[in-house]
């Protein structure tokens, strides 16, 4: 029975690792693509409806989904959130660097503990608090800003607003019960298609050329492949080793925006991400801090947006 059980860790630990390597990937492929922060989402969630809707279909899970009208409206709201968070990280790619903005974006956790007090009156207490000021101060250590440097805030500001919605969507997404992540998953991306039409522009997706390939990529691997295998592992592994190898996404996100374009943090900046890293896994492995990661290891059929924090 031991055996068995670190079989299944040890699988699942392969199964989130690499999940998390092709989200830290992820960038990159927006990025090559040429295609506007909104053209990228939008075909990103056609093409991942199409990768979600036929593992769905293949696995059977439209049979019995669970979803009532309620259900289904909290689940399309948080696909609003989730769609909006990809527009504004990946603005913030522009913005500044894959490095800057993915640092900042996994200020996530923070934003839910701010959340749970504001709407739910749950406490704070002193080690979050504290937590919360340390990561305060990597926020401002890798933000680097200096004078007159209006980009660096700008994609401040973007990958801020983006680990906002994120939080949102978690809040939102956490109250649905009884309903498969990939079929929520699917209805989100699905919401983003209406949702990003009016901002799509098809004249200049027309011309990518190439750029198509990294697009369907993001649909294909990034939405489809990646997200299969991060609720596969969910379901073997423990919160606290979901939150720790959460963090590979950062990590070859920032060796990736160096091996590809040359871009990397400076020293004064590269003091504020292990403030970040640590104050962010502090926070998420306290008790009650980490509704969507609790929710997601909860049993097959929990919701969990913790596939945003993907990216």
């Amino acid at each position: 029975m031991r055996n068995e059980t670190s079989g299944t860790q040890t699988r699942g630990t392969l199964e989130l690792t690499l999940a998390m390597v092709l989200s830290g990937t992820l960038g990159v492929f927006v990025v090559e693509s040429g295609a506007s922060p909104f053209d990228v989402v939008f075909f990103r969630c056609l093409f991942g409806a199409a990768a979600l809707g036929a593992y769905s279909l293949a696995r059977g899970y439209f049979t019995g989904h669970g979803f009532s009208p309620k259900k289904l409206g909290l689940a399309a709201l948080g696909g609003v959130f989730i769609v909006f968070n990809w527009v504004f990280l990946f603005e913030a790619y522009e913005a500044t660097s894959i490095s800057f903005a993915t640092v900042v974006y996994h200020t996530q956790p923070f934003f839910l503990v701010v959340f749970g007090a504001v709407l739910f009156r749950e406490r704070i207490t002193a080690a979050k608090f504290g937590w919360l000021a340390v990561a305060f101060v990597g926020l401002v250590l890798v933000s680097g800003m200096r004078p007159g440097d209006t980009a660096s805030l700008k994609g401040l500001g973007l990958a801020l607003a983006a680990a906002v919605l994120y939080a949102l969507s978690t809040i939102v997404t956490k109250r649905i019960t009884g309903v498969r992540p990939h079929l929520i998953a699917l209805v989100q991306v699905l919401v983003g298609l209406p949702l990003l039409l009016p901002f799509a522009d098809f004249g200049a997706a027309s011309r990518l050329g190439g750029g198509w390939g990294w697009l369907v990529g993001l649909g294909l691997i990034h939405t489809g492949l990646m997200y299969v295998l991060m609720y596969a592992a969910y379901q073997k592994l423990p919160t606290a080793k979901i939150a720790v190898l959460a963090f590979t996404y950062p990590a070859v996100a920032m060796f990736a925006d160096w091996a590809v374009y040359g871009h990397h943090i400076g020293l004064v900046q590269a003091l504020g991400v292990p403030l970040i890293v640590l104050a962010s896994l502090k926070v998420t492995l306290v008790r009650g801090a980490a509704p969507a990661l609790r929710t997601a290891v909860r049993a097959p059929e929990a919701a969990s947006p913790v596939a945003t924090r993907s990216a």
